[in-house]
């Protein structure tokens, strides 16, 4: 996938830059599951950032070099949730940024299928539409 054309695109504001900061202390246990896995480019050499601010939004896991954000996703969420999820998914997709969404209990119960999941996100070129996706293994 292609880096964003303009780095200045997916500058951090500095209340997401604050915000990520605390993020980072309060991690969900499959994003701190999942972290173990990914962390110092233990999958395929990747480097992956934690709770990484883009613009006004924090990923719960950026590679740069492939313009890729893991999101771990937990119970569904509520209407106002899906809506700022959605508004995010499309800043990011806007950005040519892919958004990989993989299911809490997915990260939880089956580690290789996340890992196969995500090691294909990065393998694949950008969905036609610009869109991402929900990944279900």
């Amino acid at each position: 996938m292609p880096r964003p054309t303009d780095h200045r695109q997916t500058e951090a504001t500095p209340k997401a830059k604050a915000r990520a900061t605390r993020m980072r202390q309060e991690m969900s246990l499959p994003e701190v599951l999942l972290w173990r896995e990914i962390k110092n480019k233990k999958l395929e050499g990747l480097r992956f950032r934690r709770q990484h601010p883009l613009g006004p939004w924090i990923a719960d896991f950026y590679c740069h070099d492939h313009a890729l954000v893991v999101e771990v996703d937990g119970r569904s969420h509520s209407r106002e949730r899906l809506e700022r999820d959605r508004a995010r998914d499309d800043w990011m997709q806007s950005r040519r940024i892919h958004v990989l969404r993989i299911p809490a209990t997915t990260v939880l119960n089956n580690m290789p299928a996340t890992l196969n999941l995500i090691r294909d996100a990065t393998k694949s070129s950008p969905v036609a539409d610009g869109g991402g996706g929900t990944a279900k293994p």
